[in-house]
């Protein structure tokens, strides 16, 4: 029997991936849109921005180009807007929804309401009140498409938002601030306040889907869907709503019992997998180590099945345990003839690692990718973008300013040079934020990247013949927004995997932002081994393939099946080598929600890594990193 009920107050529909969750709701929508069109009916959609929809937006454009969807009896409303803010500048979400939806169809431009970032602020009010009024008069929202915020927010209602609250301005707290950075230069260019629709405005729609993707939206969907309603989480308040759905992905269902803890909410089958993960959630939840466990404990936290099943604590325990411990080498690259997590032959191993930007290879691995290299094993890495928009426009003008006082200490008269500085330097200095920089500064921003990267494996002691610069051109868009993977990404990888024939690979498995860099290189990667595959190359077959976690996150324990451990002093040398990336230190663009510097996050998630495994009764180390292995 099923317990799912009990626990979830708002119906979920579970997708193996973004693009799964998109369609169902593209068809949901497009179901509605014909319906309405069938009785000569306007269509009222309430819309969303942010990264969230992004995926849904191209599949309506999709059905719209392919399968004859119209728009033309959709009236829209948009849920927020940031204030103030000029309609055509990169950041503004007027400019986002024509990008990513409405010049792409066949909507009317006078059904598109988006509020207004430019109003008068003493004319808000009003102007909050007659956005209402729009809404009554087109009959009310048929369906409402939400996000969610990290902090649970709906729309730009902050947490602590009334259930009552219309259309407004409002602050927007800081957490959200630092969330959204990652579209604008810094923190400070971020505005402070924005127009968004109440929650008692979304709560009036006849249907509600809210979307969730990633890892990061994780927690606070466990607390909307299964959590007291609270103005403090407003998305909890959707409780209330008689038809609301949300829509995940595997990553943002993640906490949800049914998935945490499965043996709570019904049968479970005991897979070695799942028995390690119940076993650990225990031992850590009762701050016991594993083999300290008693049968009262497992029957006292949900786990008699397993006793029943499975027999003694005492077995249980020591096989978890023996998982635990086994995961634990100071040989990534395996060891000559002695078992290990990797294989022992052959030896020395041909390895690449893959890092999808110029400091990923130190910041999240550095301590292996220094011990596979004085192991003595043949290590290349390959920086798959530029990284170029993460490099600010000051730190810019600081090389600027270097090269022009260079040429004239020295007495340099390059009229070619000096007029690509000059140009340079007038660029950035009337830049302004609707303005993409141009190719020289991204050419310039993607050098300093690349010395940075270079100076790093030279630290760990490469040579030039194994450090790969890809600049995948996904990425060379000169704005946040990316290409999706394309052919010429594939083939580079492929070209690049092929060349080298690697008895092992470390790729960034950081899925928090499916919508980020690291989703888009993860994904190259996959595809050209899926392909390689096919061609049946012969050397693909003994490749394993390694992942590890970015700066953001680590694996939850229960998943480890490769930790390495740092003594001290790796510790300190990774921490020099991620110094060595002085255009990321200290604040820099696009940082995410995380206002400590990389070192920082690094240090903390290696030695929290450390200290669970040593919670859990086994060897403390200063530091672990962490890995999976992808089996394709």
């Amino acid at each position: 029997m099923s317990m799912v009920d009990s626990f979830e107050k708002i119906p979920v529909k579970k997708f193996n991936n973004i693009k799964e969750g998109s369609q169902f709701i593209a068809n949901e929508i497009a179901k509605l849109v014909r319906e309405k069109n069938a009785k000569g009916e306007k269509c009222v959609l309430g819309l969303a921005t942010g990264s969230s929809p992004k995926t849904l937006y191209a599949e309506l454009i999709r059905l719209h180009k392919e399968e004859g969807l119209s728009f033309k009896n959709v009236v829209a409303f948009n849920l927020d807007e940031y204030y103030p803010m000029e309609g055509n500048a990169l950041q503004s979400y007027k400019r986002f929804m024509k990008q990513q939806l409405f010049d792409r169809i066949d909507i009317d431009p006078k059904n598109c309401h988006i509020p207004n970032g430019t109003w008068p602020k003493e004319g808000i009010k009003k102007y909050c009140a007659d956005y209402e009024h729009l809404i009554e008069e087109a009959g009310g929202i048929d369906l409402q498409i939400l996000g969610i915020g990290n902090n649970g927010h709906i729309g730009f209602n902050e947490p602590g938002s009334s259930i009552f609250s219309k259309t407004r301005l409002v602050p927007l707290d800081n957490s959200t601030r630092i969330a959204n950075s990652h579209d604008f230069q810094n923190l400070s260019k971020v505005p402070r306040i924005a127009i968004t629709m109440g929650i008692d405005t979304i709560l009036k729609a006849k249907k509600i889907i809210l979307m969730a993707w990633g890892q990061m939206k994780a927690p606070v969907l466990q607390k909307a869907i299964e959590g007291q309603m609270t103005e403090q989480v407003p998305a909890s308040l959707l409780q209330q709503h008689h038809d609301c759905i949300f829509v995940t992905d595997e990553l943002a269902a993640s906490e949800l019992t049914r998935f945490k803890s499965p043996w709570l909410t019904g049968d479970c089958e005991w897979t070695p997998q799942i028995i390690r993960k119940a076993v650990i959630n225990m031992a850590l939840k009762l701050e016991k180590p594993i083999l300290s466990l008693t049968n009262a404990d497992y029957n006292d936290n949900g786990l008699s099945d397993l006793l029943v099943e499975k027999g003694d604590a005492y077995e249980i325990n020591l096989q978890v345990f023996y998982m635990m411990r086994d995961s634990i080498t100071g040989w990534p690259g395996g060891k000559p003839n002695q078992k290990s997590v990797e294989r022992s032959e052959p030896f020395p191993k041909r390895s690449v690692i893959f890092s999808p930007h110029p400091d990923d290879d130190i910041i999240s691995m550095g301590g292996t990718f220094m011990r596979l290299h004085d192991q003595g094993h043949d290590v290349h890495v390959a920086y798959q973008t530029s990284g170029n928009i993460a490099v600010t426009d000051e730190f810019v003008t600081r090389f600027l300013d270097f090269a022009v006082g260079f040429e004239h200490l020295k007495g340099i008269n390059n009229d070619t040079s000096s007029k690509a500085l000059h140009e340079a330097t007038e660029f950035l200095r009337n830049k302004k934020d609707s303005d993409i920089d141009t190719q020289d500064i991204r050419d310039i921003k993607g050098l300093i990247r690349r010395c940075e990267a270079k100076a790093t494996c030279h630290y760990v002691g490469l040579k030039d013949e194994n450090i790969h610069f890809q600049n995948l051109p996904f990425y060379e868009t000169g704005t946040i927004e990316k290409k999706p993977m394309g052919e010429e990404d594939i083939r580079l990888t492929m070209d690049l995997l092929q060349k080298i024939k690697p008895h092992q690979v470390y790729c960034a498995g950081d899925l928090a932002d499916p919508h980020g860099t690291h989703k888009v290189c993860l994904d190259i990667v996959f595809e050209s081994f899926r392909r390689l595959k096919a061609n049946k190359e012969a050397w693909v077959n003994d490749c394993w393939v390694w992942l590890y976690k970015g700066a953001w996150q680590e694996w939850d324990i229960s998943e480890i099946e490769m930790a390495i451990p740092m003594s001290p002093d790796q510790v300190m040398k990774k921490r020099y080598g991620i110094f060595i990336h002085q255009s990321q230190k200290d604040m820099v663009p696009f940082q995410g929600s995380d206002s400590r510097e990389f070192w920082q996050r690094a240090e903390h998630r290696n030695a929290n890594t450390a200290g669970l495994y040593a919670q859990l009764g086994l060897t403390k180390f200063a530091a672990m990193e962490a890995f999976v292995r992808w089996h394709f």
